[in-house]
């Protein structure tokens, strides 16, 4: 592998800025330039949170376009089928099952499309669904679901596991290590 351009995409507060600090870090371990560049709506009320995380030798602009992402790392439906047009022909989707309804839906202004998944998974070739939610709490905290769905990349792009551990254990507080470590360990198991 020479070069991976990775999109991260959830809502606010599902921890996909900690996901990106983790993969920027795995990616520094590995002698790569990398860069990450972080897009944030509405965070705080749950809106929409994109972060680009791309490496390489070389690495000139921080910013995926259209078109060119190898992976998308979806922490929610909905913001998986925002962004399905930054996925390259031939790239791979990661998708978290989680449903989170954003404020229109709420008010019951739009409804929430179904099939998501479905969709995704009959234009893109390769996608991985994930009910990552229930795993996160079964390990001991449902906000590890940002590090199951890491678990899964980690297979995905076959980067070495040891890397990924040590990148967990240098930006996780060491009282959420050991969740954070189960939590991508099932997430690493899961991964075909």
């Amino acid at each position: 592998m020479d070069k991976l351009n990775i999109m991260i995409v959830g809502v606010g507060g599902q921890g996909t800025l900690l996901a990106s600090r983790i993969l920027g870090n795995v990616a520094m371990k590995m002698n790569f330039d990398v860069k990450v560049s972080e897009v944030h709506g509405m965070a705080q009320r749950g809106g929409s949170v994109v972060t680009y995380v791309k490496f390489a030798k070389k690495v000139y602009s921080p910013i995926i376009e259209k078109g060119e992402a190898d992976i998308i790392l979806a922490f929610e439906q909905l913001e998986a089928l925002r962004w399905m047009e930054y996925l390259k022909n031939g790239g791979s989707y990661i998708i978290n099952e989680q449903r989170i309804d954003p404020i229109p839906v709420i008010l019951g202004k739009e409804k929430y499309p179904e099939g998501i998944i479905g969709k995704i998974n009959g234009v893109v070739n390769k996608t991985i669904a994930v009910d990552a939610l229930p795993i996160a709490r079964e390990c001991g905290n449902i906000k590890a679901v940002n590090v199951v769905l890491l678990g899964v990349l980690a297979k995905e792009t076959g980067i070495d596991k040891e890397i990924w551990m040590e990148s967990i254990k240098e930006t996780v507080p060491p009282k959420l290590q050991e969740i954070n470590f189960k939590a991508f360990e099932a997430g690493y198991g899961l991964a075909v």
